[in-house]
């Protein structure tokens, strides 16, 4: 018979472990060193940086994050009228982004793991990719998947693994491996290392070889190639740079802007036509589009990959020359020409808050960095929606030195 005391020894044994599994080993703020070279704003100082960039989750946070169906789940609240309460999208976005605030945020784990639950809640059509959208009954619209999503919530497991270790109630690190495995699978394209827009994309779609461009994520990537040693993630890297180069080149030589949607990369490429998917500026620099920048800035910041930089390098030249360096000139759309999309004279943070990370790659934006942040952060929760908001708080977790790199070990 085992004795009270083996008992209780066993229970605390137990319990520590669990409290070590749990501890916040990255606590926000991080104050990153980014490549050598790299800025940040600096007419303020990093606590400043840092309190409005927590202010902001805290209002993002109270607005967007809402409990699902069963009682350990939570989702990003979509907000748009009609039938989506949330989408993949927006779920990778608040896992990223709670991850990353744990520590400021004592809840963070509880917050992190209630979504976590929900993205496990809704698989697609295949089970660790997530069923792009649901209604206010938590019901899926339908199976296929959102390329995005998923990658966001892989890479969010990955933080979530180096914040809290994968030792309590779920394994982050192997579900980052599940999940980085199905996504290579059913979301990449094994002839052109494409990224499909969907797990819904067949050999015989006829937008087999077409892609979104704002999926392509290279410092998720090569994170998920360091998790998982699956060297093919280091081939999407290489031929997605090398199409956005020759879209650069081809279409957009001054400005350096890659269209929302890029069509037939197996033969020669090109921009979509009008309405190809979304909407008549499918062909442009439009809503998904704007992301491109941030997105490959961020893996500058992280990798210091030359090729981001000289990407950035050239719409960084672009817009402050055509806003004439007013950040207040910055409009929502552009074509690939440079020229304002008639009618988008409007603010967007979706387009303002990447056009701010991109100025960071080099300090002869310093002063563009500056204005750009001030005039980002001066605008209130209350008149954006989700999609804005969410995105500026990304940007802005970057901007204040606090986005840092998963690390893929078992802790």
């Amino acid at each position: 018979m085992i004795s009270r005391l083996k008992v209780l020894f066993i229970v605390l044994l137990f319990s520590d472990i669990t409290l070590f599994a749990q501890e916040t080993l990255k606590p926000f703020p991080q104050h990153v060193e980014y490549v050598k070279g790299a800025i940040k704003p600096n007419h303020i100082s990093q606590l400043k940086l840092d309190q409005l960039t927590l202010n902001f989750y805290n209002q993002w946070k109270k607005r967007y994050i809402k409990p699902g169906c069963r009682p350990d789940e939570y989702y990003v609240w979509f907000e748009t009228k009609g039938q989506k309460q949330c989408v993949s999208e927006g779920q990778g976005y608040g896992m990223i982004i709670t991850s990353l605030m744990a520590g400021a945020d004592p809840s963070a784990k509880a917050t992190y793991d209630g979504l976590y639950h929900y993205y496990k809640a809704h698989p697609g059509n295949h089970p660790y990719l997530m069923a792009w959208a649901q209604d206010k009954n938590c019901r899926d619209q339908d199976k296929s998947s959102a390329t995005d999503g998923d990658m966001d919530i892989a890479y969010s497991l990955l933080l979530a693994n180096t914040q809290w270790g994968s030792k309590g109630a779920i394994n982050y690190l192997k579900e980052a491996r599940n999940m980085i495995a199905s996504i290579m699978q059913h979301e990449i394209n094994p002839h052109t290392y494409s990224v499909l827009l969907s797990d819904a994309i067949e050999w015989d779609s006829k937008d087999y070889y077409d892609t979104r461009s704002s999926d392509f994520m290279p410092a998720n990537f090569k994170a998920f190639e360091k998790a998982t040693n699956d060297d093919r993630w280091n081939k999407v890297v290489n031929n997605n740079y090398k199409l956005f180069s020759y879209m650069e080149h081809t279409y957009s030589e001054d400005a350096g802007l890659i269209p929302d949607f890029i069509r037939h990369i197996n033969k020669k490429a090109i921009p979509a036509e009008p309405r190809y998917l979304e909407s008549k500026y499918d062909g442009s620099y439009n809503y998904n589009a704007c992301r491109v920048p941030w997105r490959i800035a961020t893996d500058y910041l992280l990798t210091g990959d030359p090729r981001a930089k000289a990407i950035n390098d050239k719409i960084n030249r672009w817009i402050r020359e055509t806003t004439r360096n007013k950040a207040d000139n910055i409009s929502a759309g552009y074509t690939l020409e440079g020229n304002d999309i008639k009618g988008r004279y409007f603010e967007a943070l979706s387009f303002i808050g990447p056009f701010a990370v991109s100025a960071m790659v080099d300090k002869k934006n310093q002063q563009w960095l500056n204005d750009v942040w001030d005039y980002l952060i001066n605008f209130k929760l209350k008149d954006y929606d989700y999609y804005d908001n969410s995105i500026k708080l990304l940007n802005m977790i970057i901007l204040s030195g606090d986005y840092w790199e998963a690390k893929n070990s078992s802790n």
